[in-house]
């Protein structure tokens, strides 16, 4: 499932990594300079190697700049097929920012707000859900603190119906939050911390409704688009990318229905994109910590996003932590899907960022994105 691992969230939130826009037209004109961008092949590769990797890559990102950038080993094991800087990598979980981001776009347009409930957005379904979830706000879905039960292992009951249902993603992300929300909460809404991916899809769906157009549309249109994106996408990479790589021992599984996964939980964990691309939002959501004007969204939405409003050491689609190395508040969030695994780092203090993702998880995928994450932090920070 597209989560963090419990225990690799345990463990990067405690010890941390190695110890872990501008205007539209700025950015779809900007192409970074290879001759500026350093490499990260010679730190990546014996990480790669020690932790038994087919792949991993790496970014740092300084303010607005792709700073430097590496992609070592291979696309699947067992062949000699070398992955490139270019290369998409699926991350997970860390897509939950990148939600959270959208939904703040739509708030600065008027389409939603921040206390928007469930009632608002499916008041057609009031007689079929609990009624605990009526009020329920985005604000909470994006926090997870609607109620909704912890869903980092799957609910043998509710799972197989999620990956069951067919049809356009629109309806398909309207039928989950029906089945999802018709069962009683965990705990009453608002009352404490329980990490649900089945919330950030509800949160998707309420995004859909108030724009009609599908979640991915709306990700492709208001933030792929004017970030200048253009690799990402949805789902397990195709083409010549990357395979993800199931434990134990990696085995490489190819891009199909067994490879993600289902595209109705898209908000919370199905993004994949190249480590460049991937660099821009990080540049983005680093830029906008610290104050800057003229990004896709304003200083309070950016203010909103990455504040641990209920003291619980998440955000909005962020992980909130205090590092030495990162001067104070870092950002930071994890991703697997059980194949891949990735991390982002934010250190606004430093005005730093650090990004890697591999092609094999999470157990193992996590030690040497840790790794590389450290590696890197002691390169370019101490």
């Amino acid at each position: 499932m597209a989560h963090i691992n419990r225990r690799a969230f345990l463990k990067i939130a405690v010890l941390g990594a190695g110890a872990a826009l501008f205007p539209a037209a700025i950015w779809e004109r900007a192409a970074y300079p290879q001759a500026a961008v350093g490499s990260l092949d010679g730190l990546l590769e014996p990480i790669r190697a020690a932790h038994g990797m087919p792949a991993l890559a790496g970014a740092f990102v300084r303010g607005r700049d792709l700073a430097a950038l590496g992609a070592v080993g291979v696309r699947r094991a067992g062949t000699a097929d070398r992955v490139e800087a270019h290369d998409r990598f699926h991350i997970g979980s860390c897509t939950k920012s990148m939600t959270a981001t959208l939904v703040a776009m739509l708030v600065e347009q008027g389409k939603l707000s921040w206390q928007t409930t469930v009632a608002e957005i499916f008041p057609d379904l009031l007689g079929r859900i609990h009624s605990a979830y009526h009020r329920v706000t985005v604000t909470q879905l994006l926090s997870h603190r609607s109620g909704l039960p912890d869903d980092r292992a799957p609910d043998p009951a509710i799972w197989p119906l999620v990956r069951g249902l067919g049809g356009p993603t629109q309806e398909q992300r309207r039928a989950l939050a029906e089945i999802v929300l018709s069962r009683a909460p965990a705990a009453p809404p608002g009352s404490q911390f329980l990490y649900s991916n089945l919330g950030y899809a509800i949160a998707g769906a309420f995004a859909e409704k108030v724009t009609g157009q599908s979640w991915e549309d709306l990700m492709r249109q208001m933030l792929f688009g004017p970030l200048g994106m253009p690799a990402a996408g949805f789902g397990a990479p195709g083409g010549a990318a990357p395979w993800g790589h199931a434990p134990p021992g990696c085995s490489p599984v190819a891009p199909g229905p067994d490879a993600d996964n289902p595209s109705v939980i898209g908000p919370a964990g199905t993004v994949n994109c190249s480590m460049s691309d991937w660099a821009r939002y990080a540049a983005l959501h680093l830029r906008g910590a610290q104050g800057a004007p003229g990004l896709l969204v304003g200083p309070e939405s950016f203010r909103r996003l990455h504040r641990d409003e209920f003291r619980q050491g998440y955000a909005l689609g962020w992980v909130v932590v205090e590092r030495d190395w990162a001067g104070g508040t870092a950002l930071m969030h994890t991703g697997t899907n059980t194949l891949w695994y990735a991390v982002i780092w934010l250190a606004p203090a430093r005005d730093a960022g650090f990004l890697a993702a591999t092609n094999c998880g999470p157990e193992s995928g996590f030690r040497a994105c840790d790794a590389a994450v450290g590696a890197m932090i002691r390169r370019y920070l101490l």
